[in-house]
């Protein structure tokens, strides 16, 4: 992968942890990649919270049911799945 790319990624890693620092009231610092939105302390409203602020930060519809969200294809089960998740919305909207 190359230097500016990597750059890309580390800023939208940086960006989504903000988010979720804010929610989880914590520094960003403080937040693992298995960490879960409950462990983080975000419950559903934060989710939610958390959904939009991504999509406002990067420019993307993020695909969740809240009543199914296995259904979506954005994985919200750890921060690692959420980065993920961002890292290929961005992508797809790019191409």
């Amino acid at each position: 992968m190359d230097h500016a790319r990597q750059d890309e990624i580390s800023e939208l890693q940086s960006r989504v942890l903000e988010i979720l620092a804010a929610q989880a009231l914590c520094s960003p610092a403080d937040i693992a990649p298995d960490d879960t939105f409950e462990m983080l302390g975000i419950d559903s409203l934060g989710q939610a919270e958390v959904i939009f602020a991504i999509e406002e930060a990067f420019d993307v519809t993020v695909p969740f049911n809240a009543n199914r969200p296995q259904d979506g294809g954005f994985d919200l089960r750890n921060v690692a799945g959420v980065i993920a998740g961002v890292e290929a919305l961005v992508r797809a909207r790019r191409n």
